[in-house]
């Protein structure tokens, strides 16, 4: 008979129900079924939450919902250990208030503009340590500094436990920047109906509650979007507000929202095996679906560093628990984020005609969150003997684009020369309308082409809050399919010279995911203070290297091209060009094909112009006076209907 993992338990429940008759129960809980590991961080303050305090650093959750000594709790049906605490402390969340680039780019923001400077220590703690921050103003003080949580447990916690679960429903996903609406009358919010209580209330102080809020999005909410105050570039606020970031924004105007499916669902791992979820109860009910707390995003270059200077940073952690939170990261970008497809189209007077299909798989814009993120379109032809004969999006050695302009690079929707560059982005501009990095500087954007979710809507409510750039609104590609937006994706068109190409060719493209660029660390690499100076060291040691989210390929494509008198053998009509300026545009007819009538209609399906020949003709010309964008032209002929797709640029 094969005894499972929860027979065991169950049978081990009953010998302690046995040995409670001869034994205090307390004892027994705390004694018998924790190491003293466990016990010893039940005792790192002198009792539960004193008078006047709402929250509790993490080491005291790690008991119960850490490591389990005895391997029973807090482990999978495999045995594989899923604890809450370890997933946690090794997530960007857990280590948000030891950020060296966080640390770094405030201190830039306070050397730009020193009056400022406790205003934008006390704004950038409120989520990097909430508890700290909320605690310290609760106690009267008018700011709290990265100097005081340095000397503070709940500050230097982060992101931590409590200041997740104490969260309250009343107004939630109604603040943002930092704003908070901490619940405090202690009370701790979980997902799973009926929680012990006891074990809880003893030791913390705290009670249990079960409420659904807790797997909302609107949790993120507060911190998850970020209004700043504008400072002209003599550090006079102007007045003006900046959306610095927008996620849960983006996710309000999205199809996620609609069909609640939340941050959640996708951040944080569900695994549906039972999980019992506090060390030392055996008689606790296994919880399902249980969500890891690794909170995966697509930071591992952030990670990495991190690792590798954890001495540094005073981060206590095994390589292990690093790498565990890399591995979901890793996973969440090549699989959950963005889809991509790579056609061949056709080839024709010495041009062949590529496009990339981009499609977004996340819940808000790709890339999101923090402004230097950005993603980057690779495009490479090779010939039949690997000679490169087209290439877009190549990185230098520093990692910068090749060919990037200066300020940024405008969003595409045709490249036809090698060097220029799809770059999904969003890029800040200042009073003066150049680029800054400096985020208090941030005045509006001066480009937001990044790939929306699908569902996103210009007439949503929350428009105002995301908006895309003009330049990428006007692409026809752009979150449209046949003129109806909210498809979430983007077709990037690549025409490409063959002439005298031989053989065949090997077309790969790539959407590669760039977390930091060196351009947005150049302005701060500038100054000098002792958390510019620390991460600049950092960050020169470590590997840059962009991280390849999704690609696709095509392999020996034979170029075939026909002279005249092969096109004369052929039953087959032809448009050229098929990417036209000035909107003239030539229809031939081939073989037996005679064309007896041509109708144009716009992206939208408009019907745009039309042509009936007399007697059946052999060739017309079309002179397309409408707007940039694409164009369908239908061609009646007299074997045939033949469709056709020119672009007007």
């Amino acid at each position: 008979m094969k005894i499972t993992r929860f027979s065991a338990i169950a049978f081990i429940s009953v010998i302690v129900f046995v040995m409670s008759l001869f034994a205090s129960q307390q004892n027994i809980a705390t004694s018998r079924y924790h190491s003293k590991k466990e016990l010893a961080s039940f005792q790192m303050h002198t009792g539960p939450i004193g008078p006047g305090e709402y929250f509790l650093p993490s080491s005291r959750c790690g008991g119960c919902h850490g490591k389990d000594s005895l391997g029973w709790a807090n482990v999978n049906e495999d045995l594989v250990d899923v604890n809450l605490y370890d997933r946690w402390s090794a997530s960007m969340m857990g280590m948000s208030a030891r950020d060296p680039f966080w640390r770094a780019k405030v201190s830039q923001e306070k050397l730009v503009n020193p009056a400022h400077g406790l205003d934008l220590e006390d704004k950038c703690t409120s989520c990097h340590a909430p508890m700290g921050h909320y605690n310290a103003h609760f106690n009267g003080a008018s700011h709290y500094t990265i100097a005081d949580f340095d000397n503070d447990s709940l500050g230097i916690d982060g992101v931590s436990c409590a200041g997740c679960h104490t969260i309250g429903e009343a107004g939630l996903g109604t603040t943002f920047s930092g704003e908070i609406l901490f619940d405090t009358t202690r009370k701790i919010y979980g997902p799973f109906v009926g929680p012990m209580v006891g074990p809880m209330q003893l030791y913390t102080g705290y009670t249990p509650v079960y409420s659904p809020h807790i797997s909302d999005s609107k949790l993120c909410a507060s911190c998850h979007t970020l209004i700043t105050s504008t400072a002209d570039l003599n550090g006079n606020l102007t007045g003006g507000k900046y959306v610095e970031q927008a996620t849960y924004h983006e996710y309000k105007n999205s199809i996620y929202s609609q069909n609640n499916t939340s941050c959640q669902n996708c951040h944080m791992a569900r695994i549906s095996d039972p999980i019992m979820i506090a060390n030392g109860y055996l008689s606790l009910t296994p919880r399902t679906p249980f969500n890891q707390h690794s909170f995966a995003g697509a930071n591992s270059f952030m990670l990495k560093l991190m690792k590798a200077n954890k001495n540094a940073l005073g981060l206590d952690l095994p390589d292990y628990k690093f790498d565990t939170t890399l591995i979901a990261t890793d996973r969440m970008l090549k699989e959950k984020s963005v889809d991509l497809t790579l056609h061949f189209d056709s080839v024709a007077n010495d041009s062949a005609y590529f496009r990339v299909k981009l499609v977004n798989k996340a819940g808000h814009k790709f890339p999101s969150g923090y402004p230097s993120r950005r993603a980057v379109l690779q495009f490479v032809i090779k010939d039949s003997s690997n000679d490169t004969i087209f290439k877009s999006g190549i990185f230098h050695s520093d990692f910068s684009v090749a060919g990037e302009q200066p300020a940024f690079e405008p969003h595409h929707n045709i490249i036809n020369q090698s060097g220029v560059s799809q770059i999904y982005e969003i890029v800040m501009g200042d009073v003066n309308g150049n680029y800054t990095s400096v985020l208090e500087r941030g005045a509006f954007s001066l480009k937001d082409n990044r790939l929306t979710p699908t569902g996103f809507s210009t007439q949503h409510p929350s428009y105002d809050t995301v908006q895309i750039s003009a330049d990428a609104l006007a692409d026809p590609d752009f979150n449209k399919i046949s003129g109806i937006e909210g498809s979430g994706t983007d077709e990037v068109h690549f025409h490409v010279s063959v002439a005298g190409i031989n053989g065949s060719i090997n077309a790969t493209a790539k959407i590669i995911y760039q977390t930091l660029p060196p351009k947005f660390v150049q302005e701060m690499f500038s100054l000098s203070s002792a958390p510019i100076d620390d991460f600049k060291n950092m960050f020169n040691a470590a590997d840059k290297t962009p991280v390849v989210a999704n690609a696709d390929s095509l392999m020996n494509l034979q170029l075939i091209t026909y002279t005249a008198s092969q096109l004369n053998q052929r039953d087959d009509i032809r448009v050229f060009p098929t990417l036209t300026v000035d909107g003239r545009v030539s229809v031939n007819a081939y073989g037996k094909i005679e064309i007896k009538q041509i109708d144009v209609f716009d992206a939208n399906g408009k019907y745009v112009i039309g042509k009936i020949s007399s007697q059946n003709t052999k060739s017309e010309t079309l002179n397309l006076t409408g707007n940039e964008g694409i164009y369908f032209i239908r061609i009646k002929t007299n074997k045939k209907e033949f469709y056709k797709k020119v672009i007007k640029q």
